[in-house]
């Protein structure tokens, strides 16, 4: 076979179209609760509440203060495991996961 027929074959089917996250942390749904809470589970099953009001609502908001806005917080998607808002706006999974196998809930800050 020729270096010119490889490149005109189409291999994209060859790649892996889905990531699957496989670190404990990794979160697999996140779903808006309300105006500022998240219920979340991770790829290890453990499931908890992110309630996100003191943070979106605080002086030190920053780009969180997007989040104020019901329809903003409600986009919540997830992107390589990791809890976003569009204007790449993210949590920190791994902290999410250790609070929240400690008291199985988060209030980021």
């Amino acid at each position: 076979m020729s270096l010119a027929s490889d490149a005109d074959q189409d291999r994209t089917a060859d790649l892996k179209q889905d990531i699957e996250p496989v670190a404990p942390w990794r979160v697999v749904s996140a779903i808006a609760v309300g105006e500022t809470d998240i219920a979340v589970r991770f790829v290890d099953g453990l499931e908890g509440i992110v309630h996100m009001r003191d943070l979106i609502w605080s002086d030190r908001a920053g780009v969180f203060a997007t989040l104020r806005d019901p329809g903003v917080f409600r986009q919540v998607r997830l992107e390589l495991g990791a809890v976003t808002w569009p204007g790449e706006i993210d949590l920190a999974p791994d902290a999410m996961h250790d609070e929240i196998e400690r008291r199985g809930r988060w209030t980021p800050g």
